[in-house]
């Protein structure tokens, strides 16, 4: 070999590319060798090197890399990427004296000293960088697919780097922000100042990217791995669920590190495998890497690693400078075509005990506050190659070439725009949105085959008004129904809009908007074989005015007006007593008061879902009907309240909720009561009881609990199959009981009436099952173990099995 050639390159995890910091190049004949550096980096003399020897490259917890010394011919600088090793199962040596978790010990006692909460303000700019890039692209089979092959000029930016599988880079956002912390009382503010989104027009999406949400603490109990708690190796009972085993020690910035690693005592648990460096003196973290167990119950995921690097920011504190979360996602099965996603994150200009932090928390409404200021897309290149924490790197500027070309083909937009329409159900033309489709079309023993079709206006027509209408035909009745919404929205930040809404259309059973109703084509295939319809007529006319606060409070005023018409198998107005020409008429007004504490929010166009909260939510509703407006009959009070919450309670799973109760003082028809929610359909529904048909119970005192259990694999991780099936296990309770005055069953039992009261007795569904099989599907085996007896003595299923299906990790 050439005199005075050197051998350079940086050694990477082969699944995070995160740098491997002291790791072991050597030329395995002459012996000539180097540690990389705390980047990953290596230099290593080449001179006397014969052209017969190899490359080793070793790191603890990694699989020895061995590579020729001709594969790196005319290489000025070289990438090494080595593998995490597999399990061995090797036996844990108990000893009254274990040096490793003496260590461990060590750093949990500094871990309130070393925490960042630990201080009473801090501050900090966030560069957040988020790359999507496709996995195991192999370009002879995509050049072959008659469907890619317009795409086929994309393939020229598949990166087949050696050693490392070949991906192309997709997409890419960057966000900019400062960062506002107090500890007491807590209180955050992020300023996103700019953001690079490549199309990315949602706002409250463009928020979700800033550093408020995706905020990792390794010295906290538990680490959120999607919508999963890990255990953290640093949680206060950390030495339960790891055993830890000492590796190397190496020097920093004259700062001596030791290394530690760690990983699971127990197959199936939700805990990571990993390492970390950590100083001797005082047992802060500088670096860790964590990977989820490989027993650990997450579905798609071929792999992840989730890195931490901290930085002495004086003589003696060490803080975040930097994280990355890397994961490759593989929904079509290990080694095929898959993403892979990779979030850096870096944190610079700190200040700690701010005074500035603090006069800007002054000024903030919200616990939790994120502003976007205006004016912060479209950037150009030098602000950026100015402002960034670090620059791109060739793969990462890909992204923009990759993304410029993929904008502007026609056949790309094609594949997007239908993706969309399919995941969604909707899809824009113009300032226009058509569907959702699958409400084209479904049936019912009423209306026969039942078409629908709904238009409504997107965010290009106007900023904050909202028009939607449908229009429906039933082939059997002959009959035309719809519906249409006016709403102009005030304000987005805190949700504030005034609606008016008129429908005129069957009451399709749906009162939560993640809920089935027969007006779908997915309810008219999953509806329950011998359980008769049910249908009556609703016209109703309703104005509606709702306003947040900063705080969470929300509250609203709503007035309606509502005409029923009983159809099937439901008491007509014949049995009613009436002054005006219909006894099922009615007018109420309606106060509501909601509070919902660091409730996080996704919009689309002009509709909000909610992300869940981490405290419970409380949805009050008051509601007063008059007589003679509207032709109205009757003069009512309702009260309705719900307590609800979705819980996390690691490493138990999560806990949903929901306590609620209501009464109604008045003596008025069954529709105007409180009718116990039933389903009729072999989908299971969270929100109603599974073997209570439809208008089966009737109410006007009642309160009850709806409880469900997901405790992640549960006693499937005991067997090795469902081990490996993923399989998880959950319990559910729904109870409720409730009473119906004298006055109102006199009104309403009347003609062919299918209701009951509980008559202050308990009605109870228990119920448990398997759920992510095959990691889509869920199966409810739900038994009715109390029911007050039946009316008429029709018989009523003691126990049922339900299916479902959703995508989760």
């Amino acid at each position: 070999m050439a005199q005075g050639k050197r051998l350079s390159g940086v050694v990477k995890d082969k699944q995070s590319d995160e740098p491997i910091p002291f790791a072991s190049v050597e030329f395995k004949l002459s012996k000539k060798g180097v540690l990389t550096d705390s980047a990953g980096k290596f230099s290593v003399d080449q001179q006397g090197v014969l052209s017969t020897d190899s490359v080793t490259v070793m790191s603890v917890g990694y699989k020895k890399l061995v590579i020729p010394v001709k594969a790196f011919k005319d290489s000025g600088f070289v990438e090494l990427h080595i593998e995490v090793l597999p399990p061995t199962g090797e036996a844990v040596v108990k000893s009254k004296y274990n040096r490793s978790l003496w260590f461990w010990r060590k750093i949990m006692a500094n871990k309130d000293k070393n925490n960042r909460t630990k201080w009473e303000s801090y501050s900090y700019e966030i560069y957040n960088k988020l790359e999507m890039d496709l996995n195991n692209v192999r370009q002879d089979k995509l050049k072959n697919n008659i469907l890619l092959k317009p795409l086929g000029f994309v393939l020229s930016y598949v990166d087949s780097a050696e050693n490392s599988k070949p991906y192309l880079p997709v997409y890419l956002t960057e966000t900019l922000s400062d960062y506002y912390y107090r500890r007491d009382p807590e209180k955050i503010h992020e300023v996103i100042k700019a953001t690079r989104t490549n199309g990315l027009e949602n706002e409250s999406l463009i928020k979700e990217l800033g550093g408020m949400y995706q905020n990792v603490n390794v010295y906290s109990n538990y680490i959120p791995v999607f919508t999963r708690d890990f255990i953290s190796p640093f949680h206060t009972n950390g030495d339960n669920y790891y055993n830890f085993k000492l590796a190397d020690t190496a020097y920093l910035s004259g700062k001596r590190l030791v290394h530690l690693r760690f990983t699971a005592k127990r197959k199936g648990e939700s805990t990571f495998e990993g390492d970390c460096w950590v100083n001797d003196t005082s047992f802060a973290i500088q670096k860790v890497t964590m990977r989820p167990s490989p027993d650990a119950s997450i579905n798609f995921i071929e792999g992840l690693s989730l890195i931490q690097e901290y930085h002495l920011i004086n003589d003696s504190t060490w803080f975040l400078y930097k994280d990355r979360f890397v994961v490759d996602i593989a929904p079509l099965g290990k080694g095929k075509l898959g993403i892979k996603g990779r979030k850096t994150t870096t944190y610079e200009h700190v200040v700690l005990n701010d005074a500035n932090a603090l006069d800007d928390l002054s000024k903030t409404k919200k616990v939790q506050q994120v502003d976007l200021l205006p004016n912060t897309e479209n950037l150009n290149d030098s602000f950026w190659n100015k402002r960034r924490h670090e620059p791109l790197d060739k793969n990462e500027k890909t992204v923009y070439k990759v993304l410029d070309t993929l904008t502007k083909n026609s056949t790309y937009i094609f594949y997007r725009e239908l993706a969309q329409t399919i995941v969604k159900g909707t899809r824009d033309v113009g300032n226009i949105r058509l569907g959702p489709w699958y409400y084209w079309i479904s049936g019912n023993n009423w209306e026969g085959t039942r078409f629908r079709f709904d238009l409504s206006t997107n965010r290009g027509f106007h900023k904050k008004l909202y028009l939607t209408g449908y229009g429906a035909y039933g082939t059997k009745d002959g009959m035309f129904k719809g519906g249409g919404e006016a709403k102009w929205l005030f304000d987005r930040e805190n949700w504030t809009y005034l609606k008016l809404y008129y429908r005129n259309d069957l009451d399709n059973g749906q009162v939560s908007y993640d809920q089935m109703g027969t007006d779908n084509i997915f309810g008219t295939l999953f509806r329950r074989p011998n359980i008769p319809f049910k249908f009556q007529q609703l016209e109703e006319k309703k104005i509606e005015f709702y306003k947040e606060t900063p705080s969470g409070l929300g509250y609203g005023l709503s007035a309606s007006s509502k005409q029923f018409t009983a159809l099937q198998n439901l008491p007509g107005k014949e049995y009613f007593p009436s002054k005006g020409p219909n006894p099922f008429n009615t007018f109420e007004t309606t106060l509501r008061l909601r509070y919902a504490y660091l409730e996080r929010n996704i919009e689309d166009n002009f509709l909000r879902v909610s992300l869940g909260s981490l405290y419970p939510v409380i949805d009050f509703k008051y509601t007063k009907g008059f007589t003679k407006v509207f032709n109205s009959n009757y003069d009512y009070h309702k009260m309705d309240l719900t307590i609800s919450h979705f819980a996390k309670v690691p490493p138990l799973g999560t806990l949903y909720y929901n306590v609620f109760a209501g009464k109604v003082i008045g003596t008025l028809p069954y529709q105007m009561l409180d009718m116990l929610p039933g389903n009729e359909m072999y989908y299971y529904n969270k929100y109603a009881f599974n073997l209570m048909h439809r208008f089966e119970y009737l109410t006007d005192q009642y309160a009850g609990v709806n409880l469900e259990h997901n405790f992640g694999p549960g006693i499937f991780k005991f067997i090795p199959l469902t081990r490996k099936l993923k399989f998880r296990q959950f319990w559910s309770a729904k109870g409720i009981v409730g009473t119906l005055t004298d006055m109102n069953k006199q009104l309403n039992y009347v003609g062919n009436y299918p209701y009951r009261s509980l008559d202050g007795k308990p009605y109870i569904e228990l119920g448990t099952g398997v759920d992510n099989i095959f990691k889509f599907f869920r199966v409810d085996f739900v038994w009715r173990v109390a029911a007050p007896q039946p009316v008429h003595g029709e018989l009523r299923d003691k126990f049922g099995i339900f299916g479902s299906f959703r995508f989760q990790f």
